[in-house]
Order: structure tokens, then C-alpha cells, then sequence
């Protein structure tokens, strides 16, 4: 265990970020002076502490409890640092960013930036006139990020203006349905799912609920525009034939279908996929359909518990083109137990084969409500692995599919401290993906385990919450449904 000392809390939760960053595999906690003193169950684990941190109205002086390392940052004119402030924020983060990394010779893609979405402080830069050269010096500069990393933060920040320069922000949304059943719940997943086999004989029961959320959804957005439809899950394609046409049918009774840029579903398990559920899909236009592999290595397959093999990934791409649809993307995840970079270059060679639209690439994320942590004590972390090299195998890969680089964000526990990136072909990007990204337009969600966004005119930002049980869900929507008319989500014009 790491345990850093503060004498007051100000930044326990960036404080705590940077050290997981650099020592992921460790158990990290910040605590107060008051912490450590008045509390039994902090007295013994802040016995001997990593490291302190002392904020004072003229700086911010942080040591490493070895005696190995000091430095302080003294408070600009008219500051104080024993109280927070932007000028702290930053000083405190490239301070402590500072000595570990000099400390463990190493620094990291991201530098000091602990947020999910970099591409939104390159996205001010360029609003403000900069060029992409500008936006990823700046990056540089504010955050210690990596020359590669900002450059790539600031040419994605230009493409998704260029991508999103026909969506409604002033009177548009986007709408998010929630599916959160699957034929099986794979190692590393921590979103709602819920293994079909159990909740089979009471999935009307549920789409029975989601229609009533989404008939009262409907009218208090009735006059705004909308945009991009998004059926995730979970996995909804496990619904039946019938199923999936109620549910299509209940969208364009309620919702204004006919004019929207981009019409999405996952069909993320190639073993949920039928010819007769892509027909349904098709007669309802989806425009665009995801195929997730996750990886094509057999041994892998089995070891996170998908229930498909490889062949069935090329057999479920085909039925997709044979449908019709010319906009198929497919996910894959770098990092996963026992993988090597040739396991993901044989990834990439097989996804090569297939020739999708997009990719996207994601760097796995360690979730503590996810069978993986569990996997991690038995086997250990030195089974979990994503580098550099393996994202820019993919990035190479992509790049000889004609993709470019559309959408970027990062997770807490990101393996390798690395990123999850979109890539696409010309007029193939997935919108809704930027959207839910960018934070520039309010994105309505329904069903289980879902989360409503409301953007306000003056940026402010608020979010409700659907609640993740199924059975939960059912029982209490009424009360779903009134967290939607308190937040005010159909009444804000951003």
C-alpha cells in the first residue's frame, strides 16, 4: 500500500489519480493529518507514509518520506495555497508529477492530465483560434503530455468540428436506449448485463417499462431536434426477432426518426447475430451496426468468456454485408489477460481481412465491479499488458484500412495509462460517440443502467442516473421517470 499525507484536504482526488497512474498495481490512499490521528483504521497503514504534501498560504511543499526528494512551489502574488484554486490545481499536480517521475525514470503518454476527455482542452484551443501545431504545444506545456499524445488530442479535437459541423446544439439532443441483457458476462465487463438465460421469460416485462419511460421521454423533448439514436447495452441483439421490432416500433411512434444524421445498435456478440434479426434492423434503417470481436484469438476467446469463436466473428461480418450495411464498425481491446503484441497483430490482421468501416481500439480498464479483479489476484498483473507498440500496431492497421483517428477518451485504470481511439473511414464516424465525448449537446438515455445528460445554455452540465438492476428498474420507473422531469432535460436549449 502507498499513502500520501496532506495536512489539509484539498486535492485527495488528483493526488490520488497521479499515484495510481504511476503505480497502478498498488493500493493508494490520501489522507489528512486529521485522518491519520483521529481515526483507528488510518493510525496503522499511516505509520510510514510514501509521501506528505503541505499546502500553506505561500506554497505547496511535497517530500518523499525517505528523505529522497523535497520540492515546493511557491503561491504567484495575491494567491494563497492553502486554499483551492486553478493556479494550485496545477501547481500541486506538475509538482508531484515532477518528483515521481524522476523518481521511477519514466513519465507517462498523458502527462499529469487525469480526466477522461483530453480532446476537449485541445477543443478550446482551437474555438479560440489556434491552430492544431498551437492546441498540442499548449497540451505540452499546461499538462507535461507527450508530443505524440498532443498532437493526436488536437487533429482529433479538428476532425470532430469538421464531422459535427451539421448537429443541433442549439436545439438538438441525442438519444441513448440501454438493452442490458447477454448471452454471457464477459471477465472485464462492469456495464449493466444481465445473462439472458436468467432474465429470458421477463425481457417483455422489461421493454414493457422502457416503452413507458420512452413515451413520457418523447414529449418532454417534443420541439428539439434530434440527431443520433444509440441502442447499446449489454447487447440488443440478444433480443428476439419480435422483440427487436417492438422495439423499433415503440422508437418511431414516440421519437421524430426521420431526420436523424445517424441511427446506431450494437450487435456486439457475433452470437447474438441472425439473418432474421438484420432484416429487422435494416427495415428500421440503422445506418450503422458494431460487430465487436474484442480480439480473434481463440484461447483468448474462451479465457474471457465469450462463447463464440473466431470463425463466427467472420460469419456474423458477413451476414452483416450481406444484409446491406455499408457502415459496420468492430471494437477490440488491447490488453487482455495473456495477450502479447503478436496476438494483436494477429488481431489485426484477421479484422484486415474483414475490412470494416471503423475501429475502435480500446486499452482495457481495470473495473472494480468486473470478474477481472478477481482473475488479477489469482494470476497476478503481469498476465495484463497494452503498449505503446500494440496502439500503434493498431494505429498502423487502421491507417491501412483508409481510418483516421475520429474520437479519443480515457478511462480510470487504463491499462499501459494509454487511451481508447475511434478510427473510421471518410463518412463513417460514429457521431453519437464524439457527442457523448464532447459534452456540447444533451443526450437522453432510457432504459436500465443508463445515464440522462443535460447541457445548459450557460455550459453547465447535470446528469441523472437510471438505476443498474433490471428487476429495480421495472419496479420503480416511475420514479426513473421523474428524475428526467427534475432535471430538466427537455426544458434547457443549449
Amino acid at each position: 500500500m502507498i499513502t500520501v499525507i496532506e495536512n489539509i484536504e484539498l486535492y485527495r482526488y488528483e493526488i490520488h489519480s497521479l499515484l495510481k497512474a504511476f503505480y497502478p498495481r498498488e493500493d493508494v490512499k490520501v489522507l489528512t493529518a486529521g485522518d491519520a490521528a483521529g481515526n483507528r483504521k488510518y493510525q496503522q497503514i499511516a505509520k510510514e507514509p510514501f509521501m506528505r504534501v503541505v499546502f500553506s498560504d505561500t506554497e505547496v511543499t511535497a517530500s518523499f518520506c525517505d528523505g529522497s526528494d523535497t520540492r515546493s512551489a511557491a503561491a504567484e502574488k495575491g494567491l494563497s495555497y492553502a486554499r483551492k484554486s486553478p493556479e494550485l490545481k496545477t501547481a500541486v499536480k506538475h509538482l508531484l508529477y515532477g518528483m515521481l517521475a524522476d523518481r521511477e525514470g519514466r513519465t507517462l503518454p498523458w502527462g499529469e492530465l487525469i480526466g477522461i476527455r483530453p480532446t476537449k482542452i485541445a477543443m478550446q484551443s482551437l474555438l479560440q483560434g489556434k491552430s492544431i501545431e498551437e492546441a498540442a504545444s499548449l497540451m505540452m506545456r499546461d499538462h507535461l503530455v507527450s508530443p505524440q499524445k498532443a498532437l493526436l488530442s488536437a487533429q482529433i479535437a479538428q476532425r470532430e468540428r469538421e464531422i459535427l459541423s451539421g448537429i443541433h446544439y442549439e436545439n438538438g439532443y441525442s438519444l441513448y436506449v440501454g438493452i442490458p441483457f447477454c448471452p454471457t458476462t464477459c471477465l472485464y465487463c462492469s456495464f449493466p448485463s444481465f445473462n439472458l438465460a436468467v432474465w429470458k421469460d421477463r425481457v417483455d416485462e422489461y421493454l414493457d417499462a422502457l416503452e413507458k419511460e420512452m413515451r413520457d421521454a418523447s414529449r418532454l423533448m417534443e420541439g428539439r431536434v434530434l440527431d443520433t439514436v444509440y441502442i447499446g447495452g449489454g447487447t440488443p441483439t440478444t433480443l428476439e426477432p419480435p422483440q427487436l421490432e417492438r422495439l423499433f416500433s415503440m422508437l418511431e411512434t414516440c421519437f421524430p426518426m426521420e431526420g436523424i444524421e445517424e441511427f446506431t445498435i450494437e450487435a456486439g456478440r457475433p452470437d447474438s447475430i441472425t439473418e432474421e434479426k438484420l432484416k429487422v434492423i435494416k427495415n428500421h434503417h440503422v445506418t450503422r451496426i458494431s460487430v465487436n470481436p474484442q480480439t480473434m484469438n481463440e484461447e483468448t476467446l474462451r479465457l474471457i468468456g465469450r462463447r463464440h469463436t473466431v470463425d463466427e466473428v467472420r460469419q456474423a461480418f458477413a451476414m452483416c454485408r450481406s444484409a446491406g450495411f455499408d457502415n459496420i464498425n468492430m471494437d477490440i481491446i488491447l490488453g487482455l489477460p495473456e495477450e502479447t503484441e503478436e496476438d494483436v497483430a494477429n488481431t489485426l490482421r484477421e479484422i484486415e481481412k474483414l475490412s470494416p468501416d471503423s475501429l475502435t481500439v480500446h486499452s482495457l480498464a481495470l473495473k472494480r465491479g468486473s470478474r477481472m479483479q478477481k482473475y488479477i489476484e489469482q494470476k497476478g498483473f503481469s498476465s495484463i499488458n497494452n503498449t505503446d507498440g500494440c496502439m500503434e500496431l493498431a494505429a498502423r492497421a487502421a491507417a491501412g484500412m483508409g481510418m483516421e483517428p475520429y474520437y479519443l477518451y480515457r478511462q480510470k485504470n487504463i491499462s499501459g495509462n494509454l487511451e481508447n481511439v475511434g478510427y473510421a473511414r471518410p463518412g463513417k464516424a460514429g457521431m453519437y460517440n464524439i457527442l457523448i465525448m464532447e459534452e456540447k449537446q444533451s443526450i437522453l438515455a432510457l432504459g436500465a443502467g443508463s445515464i440522462s445528460k443535460a447541457v445548459f445554455p450557460e455550459g453547465r452540465i447535470e446528469r441523472s442516473d437510471n438505476c443498474k438492476d433490471v428487476a429495480t428498474y421495472i419496479e420503480t420507473i416511475d420514479e426513473m421517470i421523474e428524475r428526467k422531469h427534475r432535471l430538466g432535460i427537455g426544458g434547457c436549449e443549449n
